[in-house]
């Protein structure tokens, strides 16, 4: 099993709203790849509901094996889901692991 945990923080020119707005469309495009590559077992998009945190949203997911992770990480949708992604986020943060 291969876990997939990403982190952001949004750009600073969304008000609160948009933030909001683009936590639900990042949640939007990305879970449903899940559907759509073989050995994807979960996949969720989380905000940052608790002051603790130092990042706005969160991407956890799980997969069958590294190969798995890797047809996702190249599949067009998840391509595609990627320049919005890219374009309403910074300070990405990322670790994969194998348990």
């Amino acid at each position: 099993m291969v876990k997939h945990i990403v982190l952001w923080n949004f750009v600073e020119e969304l008000s609160a709203e948009e933030k909001s707005a683009a936590g639900a469309k990042m949640k939007a495009l990305l879970e449903p790849i899940k559907e759509k590559v073989p050995g994807a077992l979960d996949i969720q998009v989380l905000m940052n509901e608790l002051p603790s945190s130092n990042r706005n949203i969160a991407l956890i997911s799980t997969f069958e094996t590294v190969e798995a992770l890797q047809n996702y990480q190249t599949h067009p949708d998840h391509v595609e889901a990627g320049k919005y992604v890219r374009s309403v986020t910074k300070d990405r943060a990322c670790m994969d692991y194998q348990y």
